[in-house]
């Protein structure tokens, strides 16, 4: 039997968690020529999984430590720290869902849409889109769509679902280190191994409300 984890040692848990999510935000993998659609997402696509393993392994470590944390704090940062592990799960299951449909639509046959940038570089349709791409930037996207196999408009496509995905999940990995930090501060903050149990939603974990939130927000 070991002794319980103290408030310090409960706010250092969560502030490595909050670290390890942040992380992800920054990790970078090698990109092929033909592939660098996908760069935006293969850094967070590498790193995810390693940081939710991680925060697994911990999790379950606390749930089976003798004596489990059962003081408010140490309950406190227990279900912030599994809002923190589902959240993450749930954001990368969907970043994963989002890469799967980037490389299904450029394995499939291309289907008749409005053209986003000419394929022959013709000044018709260059003319048409200098509001959005300058020549330089019209050029690299022909050579990377060269490089990829792919048309331009695909290209423009597929690059474009890869940066949204990208945004997505640093949105989720930012607000998720965030809360774990407010969180921390706030288990490490209290003068005693007390917090506040009976102030409503204030009472809970910054990432349960964050979660409560965005469940109500999807209404």
């Amino acid at each position: 039997m070991t002794a319980p984890l103290t408030r310090t040692e409960l706010a250092a848990l969560l502030t490595e968690a909050a670290q390890s999510v942040s992380g992800i935000l920054t990790a970078e993998y090698p990109t092929a020529t033909g592939r660098s659609y996908l760069h935006p997402v293969l850094g967070p696509l590498s790193a995810g999984p390693r940081v939710v393993g991680e925060l697994n392994d911990r999790l379950e470590g606390l749930v089976a430590a003798v004596p489990r944390p059962a003081t408010p704090a140490g309950l406190f940062a227990l279900a912030s720290y599994a809002a923190a592990l589902g959240w993450l799960t749930e954001s990368f299951t969907e970043l994963t869902a989002s890469v799967d449909r980037i490389c299904t639509r450029v394995g499939i046959p291309s289907e008749p849409r409005d053209p986003v940038i000419a394929e022959s570089g013709g000044p018709e349709r260059d003319d048409a889109f200098d509001f959005a791409f300058s020549a330089l930037e019209l050029a690299a996207i022909r050579t990377a769509a060269e490089a990829a196999d792919l048309t331009p408009d695909d290209y423009v496509e597929v690059l474009s679902q890869s940066l949204l995905a990208a945004s997505r999940i640093a949105d989720d990995c930012m607000e998720i280190s965030s809360s774990l930090l407010e969180d921390a501060a706030y288990v490490l903050d209290e003068a005693s191994d007390q917090v506040r149990t009976d102030d409503g939603p204030n009472s809970l974990p910054a990432l349960v409300r964050s979660l409560l939130a965005r469940m109500e927000a999807a209404r």
